[in-house]
């Protein structure tokens, strides 16, 4: 029998083939995000009950890790679904490059965010942002750039219609936003950033609408694939949604290299789809985790064929 020795950011990890015991796997994050915090409750819950340590490992971004991962130099990683398809296909943020040993093992929570803008503003949709002021670049973040792509063309725009303002990071891009320097700036539903924008603007913030069908609609989803949209009603704890909005949502998943053995990722997803609560308990960023949704399909993301056996063997592979 073989063994292979992976080493990744310091931590070594031990492979056995065909047994396909591991003692020590690695998870890949993003210190200080919500990616640090999913990696922590999904490594506290596996290392509880699936017979083998999960270490989460931070690294400079997760387009850093998606690569180590391919690599085969690290064995898990979390990833939104936009990226990992990018990744997957070699397009967008990874054009040109195709990282195809990336598995899907788990879809995890779903997200919500879009452009929100003063309430007081007369942007209502997307085809009202133009001639208006609108964070640009992202160099520390490149997907936020296609976010504001997708918004733009959700109105029939693009980024020629609109004045760019340089900015690197979201941080950045909602102080232009209370600073009044720019007109509109992307964010998470419920997030503490949202609500601060909320009470720090006159008057608030309000997310605009998004058209759920007809060609701007189409031409959003084909520039961030795995964007879908959703319906966000009124609720106190969510600034900025003044009324019934249409939106956007995302899913977050759980991903592995195809070379991890099925019998590892197999006991990975057991852990998490057996012990739902434990995670849902950590924060309330996993309130929309549902077990039932762990094998949700992706067009254009494979899921790794031990996470398919157990998704099969319980019922909720779809």
């Amino acid at each position: 029998m073989r063994k292979r020795l992976l080493v990744a950011a310091g931590v070594a990890t031990a492979v056995l083939s065909g047994a396909a015991y591991a003692q020590t796997v690695g998870v890949g994050i993003t210190k200080g995000t919500a990616i640090d915090q999913m990696g922590a409750a999904i490594a506290k819950t596996v290392s509880a009950h699936a017979n083998m340590q999960m270490r989460p490992q931070a690294m400079g971004g997760t387009q850093t890790y998606i690569q180590v991962m391919d690599e085969g130099k690290l064995e898990f990683g979390i990833a939104n679904l936009m990226q990992a398809h990018m990744a997957v296909n070699g397009t967008g943020i990874s054009e040109g490059h195709k990282f195809a040993n990336i598995r899907l093992v788990a879809t995890l929570m779903a997200f919500r965010n879009g452009l929100v803008v003063a309430n007081n503003s007369n942007i209502k949709t997307a085809a009202d942002l133009k001639g208006k002021r609108l964070p640009y670049g992202f160099s520390a973040a490149p997907l936020f750039r296609y976010f504001i792509d997708a918004t733009l063309a959700n109105g029939g725009l693009t980024a020629a219609d609109v004045t760019q303002v340089p900015a690197v990071g979201l941080p950045q891009s909602w102080n232009l936003l209370k600073q009044g320097k720019i007109d509109g700036a992307i964010t998470a539903i419920g997030a503490g950033p949202t609500t601060e924008m909320n009470a720090t603007i006159p008057g608030g913030i309000r997310f605009i609408e998004m058209m759920t069908a007809g060609p701007g609609a189409e031409k959003t989803l084909d520039i961030l694939p795995g964007l879908y949209f959703t319906k966000v009603n009124p609720n106190p704890k969510l600034a900025g949604i003044r009324g019934p909005t249409d939106t956007f949502g995302y899913d977050f998943g759980l991903f592995a290299n195809k070379n991890v053995p099925d019998e590892v990722v197999g006991r990975v997803v057991r852990a998490l789809y057996e012990h739902e609560g434990e995670i849902k308990s950590t924060a309330a960023m996993w309130n929309s985790f549902n077990k039932s949704r762990m094998g949700k399909q992706h067009r254009g993301v494979p899921y790794h064929p031990g996470a398919e056996a157990f998704y099969k063997q319980v019922g909720i592979w779809k």
